[in-house]
């Protein structure tokens, strides 16, 4: 009887191995599955039987991997569990300490890495952590490189692929991993001009930013008030940072400052705050950026590129001013993966994700705080006035947990509900219905000019999903 529970565990254990990966990298709670250290360890293994089978070009024979982290308590434990795993694979490892997801992209690309590797849970709370895997081309790892790491982990006997004694990898710090990011970021800031005379309020979330994004801004003249910069391994994300703008707009209002900008905890997105405390999303700081660079003919194609959940007031705005507007799915990676394929150099997402393909391969909080910056000192403008640019239409979003996963168009109904609904919003607004990527959870958003009339309209489309998924 034992013996049947230990192979029915191993069986249920080999199906959660074939699934590490989510919609960016693999996440979850520190010291359970996956984020344990013998998984992490056979994890950093599977990296190296990959890197030791491939032949990439201009890099030398040598294997290397750079790992940076952010300020979670975990980190130590996954930073050196990596470490081991790629060392016993032959594999040398470069540990950079806490730096934003951006700068291990960077620093991949110009140390002629083979990989690069961000321990990180981006946004979410201390107790969580992940493994983003970045390509020696400082992109995000695809799909197809996922799924072999995955069954690597699950299926092989990684013992199999240990090298011989003397060939074991080395790990060592690079010091100055920070300085090289400060001067990178600081290069995509238009010579010609500084931002003396300019007072920014920062709030780094505890996070991965807290030493280099003040250095970025101060260095290139600006006065910096910094919150959230005192991480204790704890208290990442904690009611500051990108997620929680309210505490940066109170202090912008306090210090009269020029504008607030907030990481979250990985610094891959950045929310704004204009100088009379009003919030500014990633449609907000896209939608200036892009009438910016198109009028400066800067823009590729005259292309923006957002997600579905991108505000349709962005869009309208656009179409007003010559941009075409490409939608993706719901994810940054969806959002570069289309920029790479069609040739457009500026996408992100409302959540504050702003990839700016000229200068970086992910979303860089402080890139796309210098350019928010660039525009104010080319344009002589506060960053009221340009936040001003778009005007959001009203938005409705409701969550409704469900049992069942299905095919929408498969329910009874389902259609001609949602070309019902289409028809009365009179082509001022959408509907745009779709299912988590990580909860059991389909989203409702439905947008247009009459607040009272969206909300309806949700609520009859969410009342119906709610009985036909439950």
């Amino acid at each position: 009887m034992k013996e049947a529970n230990k192979k029915e565990t191993a069986k249920e254990n080999t199906k959660k191995i074939k699934k590490l990966f989510g919609t960016d990298g693999i996440r979850g709670t520190a010291n359970q599955f996956p984020i344990t250290a013998d998984m992490v360890v056979k994890i950093g293994q599977a990296i190296g039987v990959i890197l030791q089978n491939q032949k990439k070009e201009g890099l030398s024979p040598l294997k290397k991997v750079v790992i940076g982290k952010d300020t979670r308590l975990s980190g130590y434990m996954i930073e050196q569990a990596l470490s081991s795993g790629l060392n016993s694979m032959g594999i040398h490892v470069n540990l950079v300490g806490p730096l934003p997801t951006p700068g291990i992209g960077y620093l991949t690309r110009t140390m002629r890495a083979h990989a690069g590797i961000v321990i990180s849970a981006s946004h979410n709370h201390y107790q969580d952590n992940g493994i983003k895997i970045f390509g020696p081309d400082g992109f995000k790892i695809p799909d197809e490189v996922e799924k072999e790491i995955e069954r690597l982990v699950a299926e092989e006997d990684l013992y199999s692929f240990l090298p011989a004694s003397p060939l074991i990898g080395r790990t060592k710090r690079i010091e100055d991993a920070q300085g090289r990011y400060i001067v990178f970021a600081k290069s995509t800031f238009p010579l010609e001009y500084t931002l003396d005379g300019l007072r920014i309020v920062l709030d780094t979330a505890h996070g991965a930013s807290y030493r280099v994004a003040p250095a970025i801004f101060e260095e290139l003249g600006a006065e910096v008030i910094q919150i959230g910069d005192q991480p204790n391994g704890t208290n990442i994300n904690d009611e500051v940072g990108a997620l929680f703008p309210a505490k940066l707009a109170e202090e912008v209002l306090n210090y009269r400052a020029d504008i607030g900008i907030s990481l979250d905890g990985d610094a891959d997105r950045v929310i704004i705050v204009d100088e009379k405390g009003k919030i500014m999303n990633g449609d907000h700081i896209l939608g200036l950026c892009a009438l910016f660079m198109k009028n400066r003919g800067e823009l590729k194609k005259n292309t923006l590129v957002v997600t579905q959940m991108s505000n349709f007031g962005l869009e309208k705005a656009m179409k007003e001013n010559g941009i075409q507007v490409v939608k993706t799915n719901v994810g940054d990676k969806f959002v570069v993966e289309e920029m790479k394929k069609s040739g457009y150099n500026l996408g992100g997402e409302q959540s504050g994700h702003i990839i700016f393909l000229d200068h970086t391969t992910t979303g860089d909080g402080c890139v796309a705080a210098l350019s928010v910056l660039a525009v104010m000192k080319q344009t002589g403008k506060k960053i009221s006035e340009l936040n001003s640019l778009i005007q959001d239409v009203p938005q409705v979003l409701i969550n409704c947990r469900v049992k069942n996963r299905k095919d929408l168009e498969s329910i009874p109904s389902y259609v001609e509900l949602i070309k019902e609904v289409e028809a009365e919003l009179k082509g001022e607004g959408r509907i745009f219905v779709r299912f988590s990527g990580t909860e059991p959870v389909i989203r409702v958003l439905v947008e247009g000019p009459n607040k009272i009339k969206i909300s309806e309209i949700a609520d009859r489309v969410a009342s119906f999903l709610d009985r036909e998924l439950s």
